[in-house]
């Protein structure tokens, strides 16, 4: 599956665990390394900056309307950027190296990075559901869905991360939970072909496994 767009959805269980990364990876800051050396000493500062909730509302009131593939599409991508911004700055550049670093396989070291994100800022869904797709990739299943949990229990309306229960549960074989996941995803985003055609095929499979 193509590791970095979490939630660009495919056909596959495997590449659907993309879709939790919910943008492309932002380009980085050159100074990574130096400044990731200095970890100890980043300090939170707030971010003048804070998505109005109600802008966020509007456009999942748009995304639930909108039948249009494209069209969807567009305000999915306008959803994905209101997540990237954590309203800190300090939050920001982290999962920025997080990206970096997942972009060049150093996993450690994102981990390292997300977790960081995570304590300084444990209400922020997008460093929580950014630390389950790499989980995912690296196989880590339990983790992974630990991490998907926290993300919907912050903002119940990620699709990225019922994608990426999706693709888990579908892992393990459990299709009643897999069409479940599937049915909240497009109850929240209903024009994702993808989607659309697990749903379906779910839901025929199962249809045949009682007749």
């Amino acid at each position: 599956m193509p590791a970095m767009r979490f939630f660009a959805l495919t056909s596959a269980a495997l590449p659907l665990a993309l879709i939790f990364l919910t943008s492309s990876f932002p380009a980085a800051a050159a100074e990574q390394p130096a400044a990731a050396a200095k970890k100890d000493v980043i300090v939170e500062q707030a971010d003048a900056h804070n998505a109005p909730k109600q802008h966020l509302d509007q456009l999942f009131s748009q995304l639930k309307r909108e039948r249009d593939p494209e069209k969807a599409s567009g305000i999915a991508n306008e959803i994905r950027m209101e997540w990237n911004d954590s309203g800190s700055a300090t939050v920001n550049l982290l999962m920025q190296w997080a990206d970096k670093a997942i972009e060049e396989k150093r996993n450690p070291a994102a981990l390292d990075f997300l977790d960081e994100a995570i304590a300084l800022k444990p209400d922020y869904a997008e460093s929580w559901n950014r630390r389950a797709t790499l989980n995912f990739v690296m196989g880590n299943y339990r983790k992974s869905m630990s991490d998907i949990e926290r993300v919907l229990d912050l903002e119940p309306r990620h699709f990225g991360a019922l994608s990426g229960m999706a693709a888990i549960l579908s892992n393990s074989g459990n299709d009643q939970l897999t069409l479940k996941a599937w049915e909240r995803f497009l109850d929240i985003y209903p024009a994702e072909r993808t989607a659309q055609e697990q749903a379906n095929t779910l839901a025929e499979k199962l249809a045949g496994n009682r007749t």
